[in-house]
């Protein structure tokens, strides 16, 4: 006989999901009758423990009858699949009252009625969801709790929880509801008592007695698939679609809540859903049991997505990534991606695609338009046609990433309040004619939008570089000019930490930067020779200067040797098509240029001779660009393409 499937819906908001398992494939009826007569008896032996025969009776009755009208229809496979296959905990209550409305419903439409008034119309009373679809934390647990319940009595007390709340599922009297009711709770406070004594804290304890499956508008703050749906051996299928929430939001909220739950891939930076993919794998049957979500694809490339996928390729099997794109879902502005994975990790060469990239927008797409995935530590993961994964290895094996080079790259000035310490070149003109001391600290500056291919466009602003540690009495002007805006200024957070008794402070000054590089001394790099580039764009714009200009936090800098080879490669054609399919992309679609991903970009190392030649071709460019800012070097930009393609071979 079958073994039922276990499926568990570890986060049921989106209640489709779970209710989808119901939909029939190929039926195969007399593997269903065979399932229904092995339920059955579980059932009939269950009834002969009850005390009154009355209710005995007529609970062998309801068995006999449900047998008999649904032993081959679509009713009995989904009330099968119900009671033994499907299990979903949220958090919240409501998601859990949606999903059970909907199996209510996809179990009423199977209902054959009859003409029989006195017998309802032949209508069966619906099955008791309850202790399928609980309220819960799903990623919290109780510690000690499955150790504590190996022990003889406990678990007797379990399989006889167990055993009511099956008797509960099929109840249709109101009486027996309550009496079945009052039995779990009990059982509950028994077994909080021995669990209490085989050494459980006591707060655990109470818990567990606390625990009330029944009471529909309460959630509790932890979760045991064993003790909440008697499944210990793990789940065949673990479905979700998990929340995406950063974990940094409201102060660290869930960062706080989730940091000492265990987790191995929790990173403060990172995203909740990360968290429910490592619950999801601990929940699945060891060697067999299957993960699919369907979340936000950011993890695949993000820096704070490198211990996810870390933990996914040392721990479990990658079959298919389908890479889906935006408008997944209304009014959420996400790239979506669905993952499915082996629990254990094997020989299993898995694969992926990206839809957003095909023609051929069938669903699901065809098997000869899935590249290989390879899930290699941390590294980002990447749904690579053959093509354009043989490019890519062309280029690693080339290059040298960029990280590896003896260069240094740091984010512009971060002042926490523009409109404070950025100024129009009148506003600099006044503090200088009032105090021409204020000359010291004003500094032209870049925003991220006046960073071009090869060279920036200044827009005429300046920084007032109030560095941390400055005396701001010797600029009265500048003091002045700060005080107008002081009470913005004492509300900036940003770079703060917190104190012993968890309290926000910032190490700096009102009228101070928030980030200025002062103390390091790299704002001298702000002076030499650098490479510009801003954070978001659809194309490299890595710009040269050798001038003394600032930027802004929406840009990097990057100061070295062979600056202007780098700034040929940074902005050639294959560069940005490699950043956009190992990069993160914004929400409108910009790739996101951070260091992190640009870190990983893979440069060929060659001698300053072998760089003349594109070196050459940047300086014809800054040349033409020096005379006018707006001139097209669309054709030198083609023969530095050229070269580049040439280097990487």
């Amino acid at each position: 006989m079958c073994k039922p499937l276990r499926v568990s819906r570890a986060a049921i908001g989106w209640t489709a999901l779970p209710n989808n398992a119901l939909r029939p494939g190929r039926t195969e009826y007399n593997l269903w009758e065979g399932l229904q007569k092995e339920l059955a008896g579980r059932r009939a032996t269950a009834a002969f423990d009850t005390a009154q025969q009355s209710a005995r009776d007529a609970e062998l009755r309801e068995i006999s009858a449900t047998f008999e009208r649904y032993r081959a229809s679509d009713f009995g496979r989904k009330l099968y699949l119900i009671q033994n296959s499907i299990f979903g905990v949220d958090r919240q209550t409501v998601a859990c009252q949606i999903a059970k409305l909907r199996f209510f419903i996809s179990l009423a439409i199977e209902q054959e009625a009859t003409a029989d008034r006195a017998d309802n119309y032949g209508i069966r009373p619906l099955p008791n969801l309850e202790t399928r679809f609980v309220a819960a934390d799903t990623l919290r647990g109780l510690g000690g709790l499955n150790r504590e319940l190996t022990g003889d009595r406990t678990r007797d007390l379990q399989r006889q929880l167990n055993e009511n709340r099956e008797r509960h599922f099929h109840a249709t009297i109101r009486a027996y509801k309550l009496q079945y009711r009052a039995a779990d709770q009990r059982l509950r406070v028994e077994l909080a008592d021995s669990l209490r004594l085989a050494g459980l804290a006591a707060d655990h304890a109470d818990k567990v007695a606390q625990w009330d499956p029944y009471d529909q508008n309460a959630a509790a703050d932890w979760f045991d698939p064993g003790y909440m749906f008697g499944i210990r051996e793990g789940f065949d299928v673990v479905l979700g679609n998990p929340p995406y929430v950063q974990l940094q939001r409201e102060g660290g909220r869930l960062a706080n809540l989730y940091r000492d739950a265990g987790f191995a891939t929790f990173a403060r930076t990172g995203d909740l859903y990360q968290l429910f993919y490592e619950k999801g794998g601990q929940l699945l049957k060891p060697g067999s049991g299957l993960l699919a979500y369907i979340t936000s694809n950011s993890w695949l490339k993000a820096e704070y997505g490198k211990a996810t996928r870390r933990w996914f390729a040392e721990n479990h099997t990658p079959l298919k990534l389908l890479e889906m794109g935006k408008d997944v879902f209304a009014n959420v502005i996400v790239d979506a991606s669905i993952l499915l994975a082996r629990q254990g990790k094997s020989g299993a060469v898995g694969v992926a695609v990206d839809t957003d990239k095909l023609t051929d927008k069938a669903f699901p797409p065809a098997p000869e338009l899935w590249g290989e995935l390879r899930p290699e530590g941390e590294k980002p993961w990447l749904a690579l046609s053959g093509l354009e994964r043989s490019v890519l290895d062309k280029m690693e094996s080339v290059g040298t990433p960029l990280k590896d080079w003896d260069l240094t790259i740091f984010r512009g000035v971060t002042t926490g309040c523009n409109d404070a310490f950025v100024i129009d070149t009148a506003t600099k003109e006044a503090l200088v004619a009032a105090d021409p001391k204020s000359a010291e600290i004003i500094k032209p500056v870049l925003r991220g939008r006046d960073i071009q291919r090869y060279q920036a466009e200044w827009a005429g602003l300046w920084l007032i570089y109030s560095f941390q540690g400055i005396e701001i009495d010797g600029y009265p002007a500048i003091k002045t000019h700060l005080s107008l805006h002081r009470p913005e200024l004492e509300k900036r957070t940003g770079g703060g930490r917190r104190d012993s008794t968890g309290k926000v402070f910032v190490p700096y000054q009102w009228y101070e930067l928030q980030a200025d590089y002062y103390r390091s001394g790299r704002y001298l790099d702000f002076a030499g020779e650098k490479l510009f580039w801003m954070d978001m764009s659809s194309v490299g714009r890595f710009a040269f200067s050798d001038e003394e200009v600032f930027c802004n936090d929406k840009a990097y800098v990057l100061t070295g040797s062979s600056l202007k080879y780098l700034c040929a490669i940074l902005n050639s054609t294959l560069i940005t098509w490699f950043m956009r399919d190992t990069a993160l992309t914004t929400g409108m679609g910009l790739t996101q240029w951070k260091r992190f991903a640009v870190d990983r970009i893979p440069i060929p190392r060659i001698s300053a001779a072998e760089q003349g030649p594109l070196v050459a071709l940047v300086e014809r460019i800054l040349a033409a660009k020096a005379g006018d800012l707006r001139a097209d070097p669309g054709e030198l930009e083609r023969e530095l393409d050229v070269l580049v393609n040439g280097l990487y071979g």
